[in-house]
């Protein structure tokens, strides 16, 4: 486990702590959602445990895990990914929070559901629960296929996220975090262009948020209203890096504003890129949902390393980069509380000790999703 001097944590804002609602956070760096695929059968086994918890002893604040699947039968479309239900699921779940906490770190569930994506090949999965039919995939446009979800199948969906949440305060997890990005699920309801809804859920900005708020509000209801919610989001989708769900500040404050009278604790803001920013200024996604949210903002991008996720695909991987002073100053100046770190960790397990110390931080290369050390 790492030991910091009252120095350090006095004067370097990232071992600084923090609080995400009622939770407080050692220091503000957290692990960023990363699928591994590596729970055969949904199941995380020991060696998932023993992953998650080197990055506790390595010094991280808090954990948020590998997107996990919601207890319905259209959530998934991997079935080495975890999945957060079911008696096997659930004790391989509670294995590896009592090996985060043992190590000092707060740890939260991503809660998942692709929605209305194609399988990887592209094929269809047969009916595919979503907001308007619009089914599509990694690299193909949406396009309307199937048929909308009608109110049933919603209170359905919104059952087994609050499920999911329930069992996770049950294990002892800090909160949980909806994967609301990426054009997956909740996505889906968000962006105008899948979601062509005439009812209470779709319509305008404020409008399309309310499959979320409904979802947080049944969480809050089963868990308590101190049960921490965090929720990620981004403006790019897998098959368009371009998209947008909001022009300007006025369109994403509208955004915002029903998801924190829901109950969002934090927003997790993905950006390929940290130091990239929205609007024509230099601010974060993360920084201006703080600004506009009061609530506390997660970045995410590119930490540590030259090239993003996207670019790292062609199998080259990413060399180290030392932006941490430009990180720094942007924490120091109120842009964003927490910064989530994602291939470096996976690269480097004890990231946040070797930063702390000024040491060398290994590259990440793609060879290093083979294993789970």
């Amino acid at each position: 486990m790492v030991s910091l001097d009252p120095t350090a944590l006095h004067h370097d804002i990232l071992f600084r702590s923090g609080h995400i609602g009622a939770l407080n956070v050692r220091n503000r760096i957290v692990m960023a959602p990363m699928t591994r695929s590596r729970s055969p059968g949904g199941v995380p086994g020991p060696d998932v445990a023993a992953y998650y918890r080197r990055r506790a002893e390595g010094g991280v604040g808090l954990i948020v895990t590998e997107g996990t699947w919601v207890p319905h039968w259209s959530a998934s479309d991997d079935s080495d990914a975890p999945t957060f239900h079911g008696d096997t699921a659930l004790a391989g779940w509670k294995h590896v929070v009592d090996e985060v906490h043992a190590a000092g770190a707060a740890i939260m569930p991503q809660l998942w559901h692709v929605g209305q994506l194609l399988d990887k090949s592209g094929a269809s999965r047969g009916h595919l629960f979503g907001p308007s039919g619009m089914t599509g995939g990694v690299g193909i446009a949406p396009t309307a296929t199937d048929t909308p979800a009608s109110q049933a199948e919603i209170d359905a969906v919104i059952d087994a996220y609050a499920t999911a949440a329930l069992s996770a305060k049950q294990l002892g997890f800090d909160g949980v975090e909806l994967h609301s990005g990426h054009g997956y699920l909740i996505d889906q309801f968000f962006w105008a262009d899948t979601n062509r809804r005439t009812d209470r859920y779709g319509g305008d900005v404020a409008g399309r948020t309310r499959f979320a708020v409904e979802i947080v509000q049944e969480i809050k209801r089963r868990a308590g209203p101190r049960f921490p919610v965090t929720l990620r989001f981004s403006q790019w989708k897998m098959h368009d890096f371009g998209a947008r769900l909001f022009a300007n500040p006025t369109e994403m404050a509208a955004f915002l504003e029903p998801l924190v009278d829901a109950g969002v604790d934090a927003f997790h803001a993905s950006q390929r890129r940290f130091w990239e920013g929205e609007f024509g200024t230099d601010l974060h996604l993360a920084a201006w949902a703080q600004k506009l949210s009061g609530k506390p903002g997660i970045a995410v991008g590119s930490v540590t390393l030259q090239r993003d996720l996207i670019d790292s695909f062609d199998g080259s991987g990413s060399e180290a980069a030392d932006n941490l002073p430009l990180l720094r100053r942007r924490m120091e100046r109120g842009d964003f509380d927490f910064i989530a770190v994602g291939r470096a960790l996976i690269a480097n397990p004890d990231w946040p000790r070797r930063v702390h110390r000024e040491q060398p931080i290994v590259p990440y290369a793609q060879s290093a999703l083979a294993t789970l050390e």
